[in-house]
């Protein structure tokens, strides 16, 4: 499948997110609380119906946009693992989180959004985060330019924070969630500050638009991090697995750290390993 050039893609992808979150996901913020969520893999992976309509809506809006799309989704694939295989095949793939920030939407909490990627032999196509409540988005395609779009339309360019030394970067890290928790802890301490959002569309948000300066994470679903790791290339930024390899859109095992650039990249992914003063 060919897609367009421009921005018109872009522009309809964002449409169609906006009148998903306003029909499936908006009515149900602070009316649908944590005792009503259900669990997946722990306590802290949760679902709720608004995950499930909105997966579905996005669906079926997807494939009227763009026939012939392929769709992938975290609660399909929490349904049915098999459903990732489709990421292998030469099919243009829409890749969707429909409520990224679960827990968060579920506890009341505002900081929760909307994942999508189109992804076509393991190259992301195009990404786009939208932000509910505040009715914004990032987005972006490849060549393009990463870009935040007002609920009114009104664009401006995206750009990651300066490279700077360790001591000065702040960043997102989320220990507790990775093998070896006290090891990255103690190693998180070398840097200005670090925290984690429980969201990967708002930490995205922050390291595109320069408010943070790395990222560390491991659980590499696609629909987490297809779009985020296009839309912070296109801001400036570079990313990898913690080995060097590049990242894709198939993976879902390794460590990727995003960074302002490859110098400071290697300067973090340093400081991880060795935990030394760099």
């Amino acid at each position: 499948m060919t897609l367009s050039s421009d921005d018109t893609l872009l522009s309809a992808l964002m449409g169609l997110m906006a009148k998903v979150a306003a029909a499936e996901v908006l009515p149900r913020f602070r009316a649908v609380m944590s005792e009503s969520a259900r669990t997946k893999t722990g306590p802290d992976d949760l679902v709720t119906d608004a995950d499930i309509g909105a997966e579905q809506a996005l669906g079926a809006a997807l494939v009227r946009l763009l026939p012939g799309v392929v769709m992938v989704g975290e609660e399909a694939v929490s349904a049915d693992p098999a459903v990732l295989d489709r990421l292998s095949g030469d099919d243009l793939v829409a890749v969707v989180d429909p409520v990224d920030g679960t827990w968060n939407f579920a506890h009341g909490l505002p900081i929760f959004g909307m994942i999508l990627a189109l992804v076509q032999d393991g190259k992301t196509l195009a990404g786009v985060i939208h932000y509910p409540v505040t009715g914004d988005f990032i987005a972006a395609r490849p060549g393009g330019g990463a870009w935040h779009v007002a609920a009114d339309g009104a664009r401006t360019r995206l750009s990651v924070a300066a490279a700077a030394p360790v001591a000065e970067l702040s960043g997102f890290i989320a220990p507790r969630r990775m093998a070896g928790a006290e090891r990255y802890a103690l190693r998180s301490l070398q840097f200005r500050a670090t925290q984690t959002l429980r969201c990967s569309a708002w930490e995205y948000r922050a390291i595109c638009s320069g408010a943070m300066g790395f990222t560390l994470t491991e659980g590499l679903m696609p629909w987490d991090h297809a779009a985020g790791v296009l839309i912070h290339a296109e801001a400036g930024g570079y990313a990898a697995l913690l080995d060097g390899s590049p990242y894709h859109a198939g993976l879902t095992a390794g460590h990727l750290l995003l960074a302002p650039d490859a110098a400071a990249w290697g300067r973090v992914r340093d400081a991880f390993a060795r935990g030394a003063d760099v």
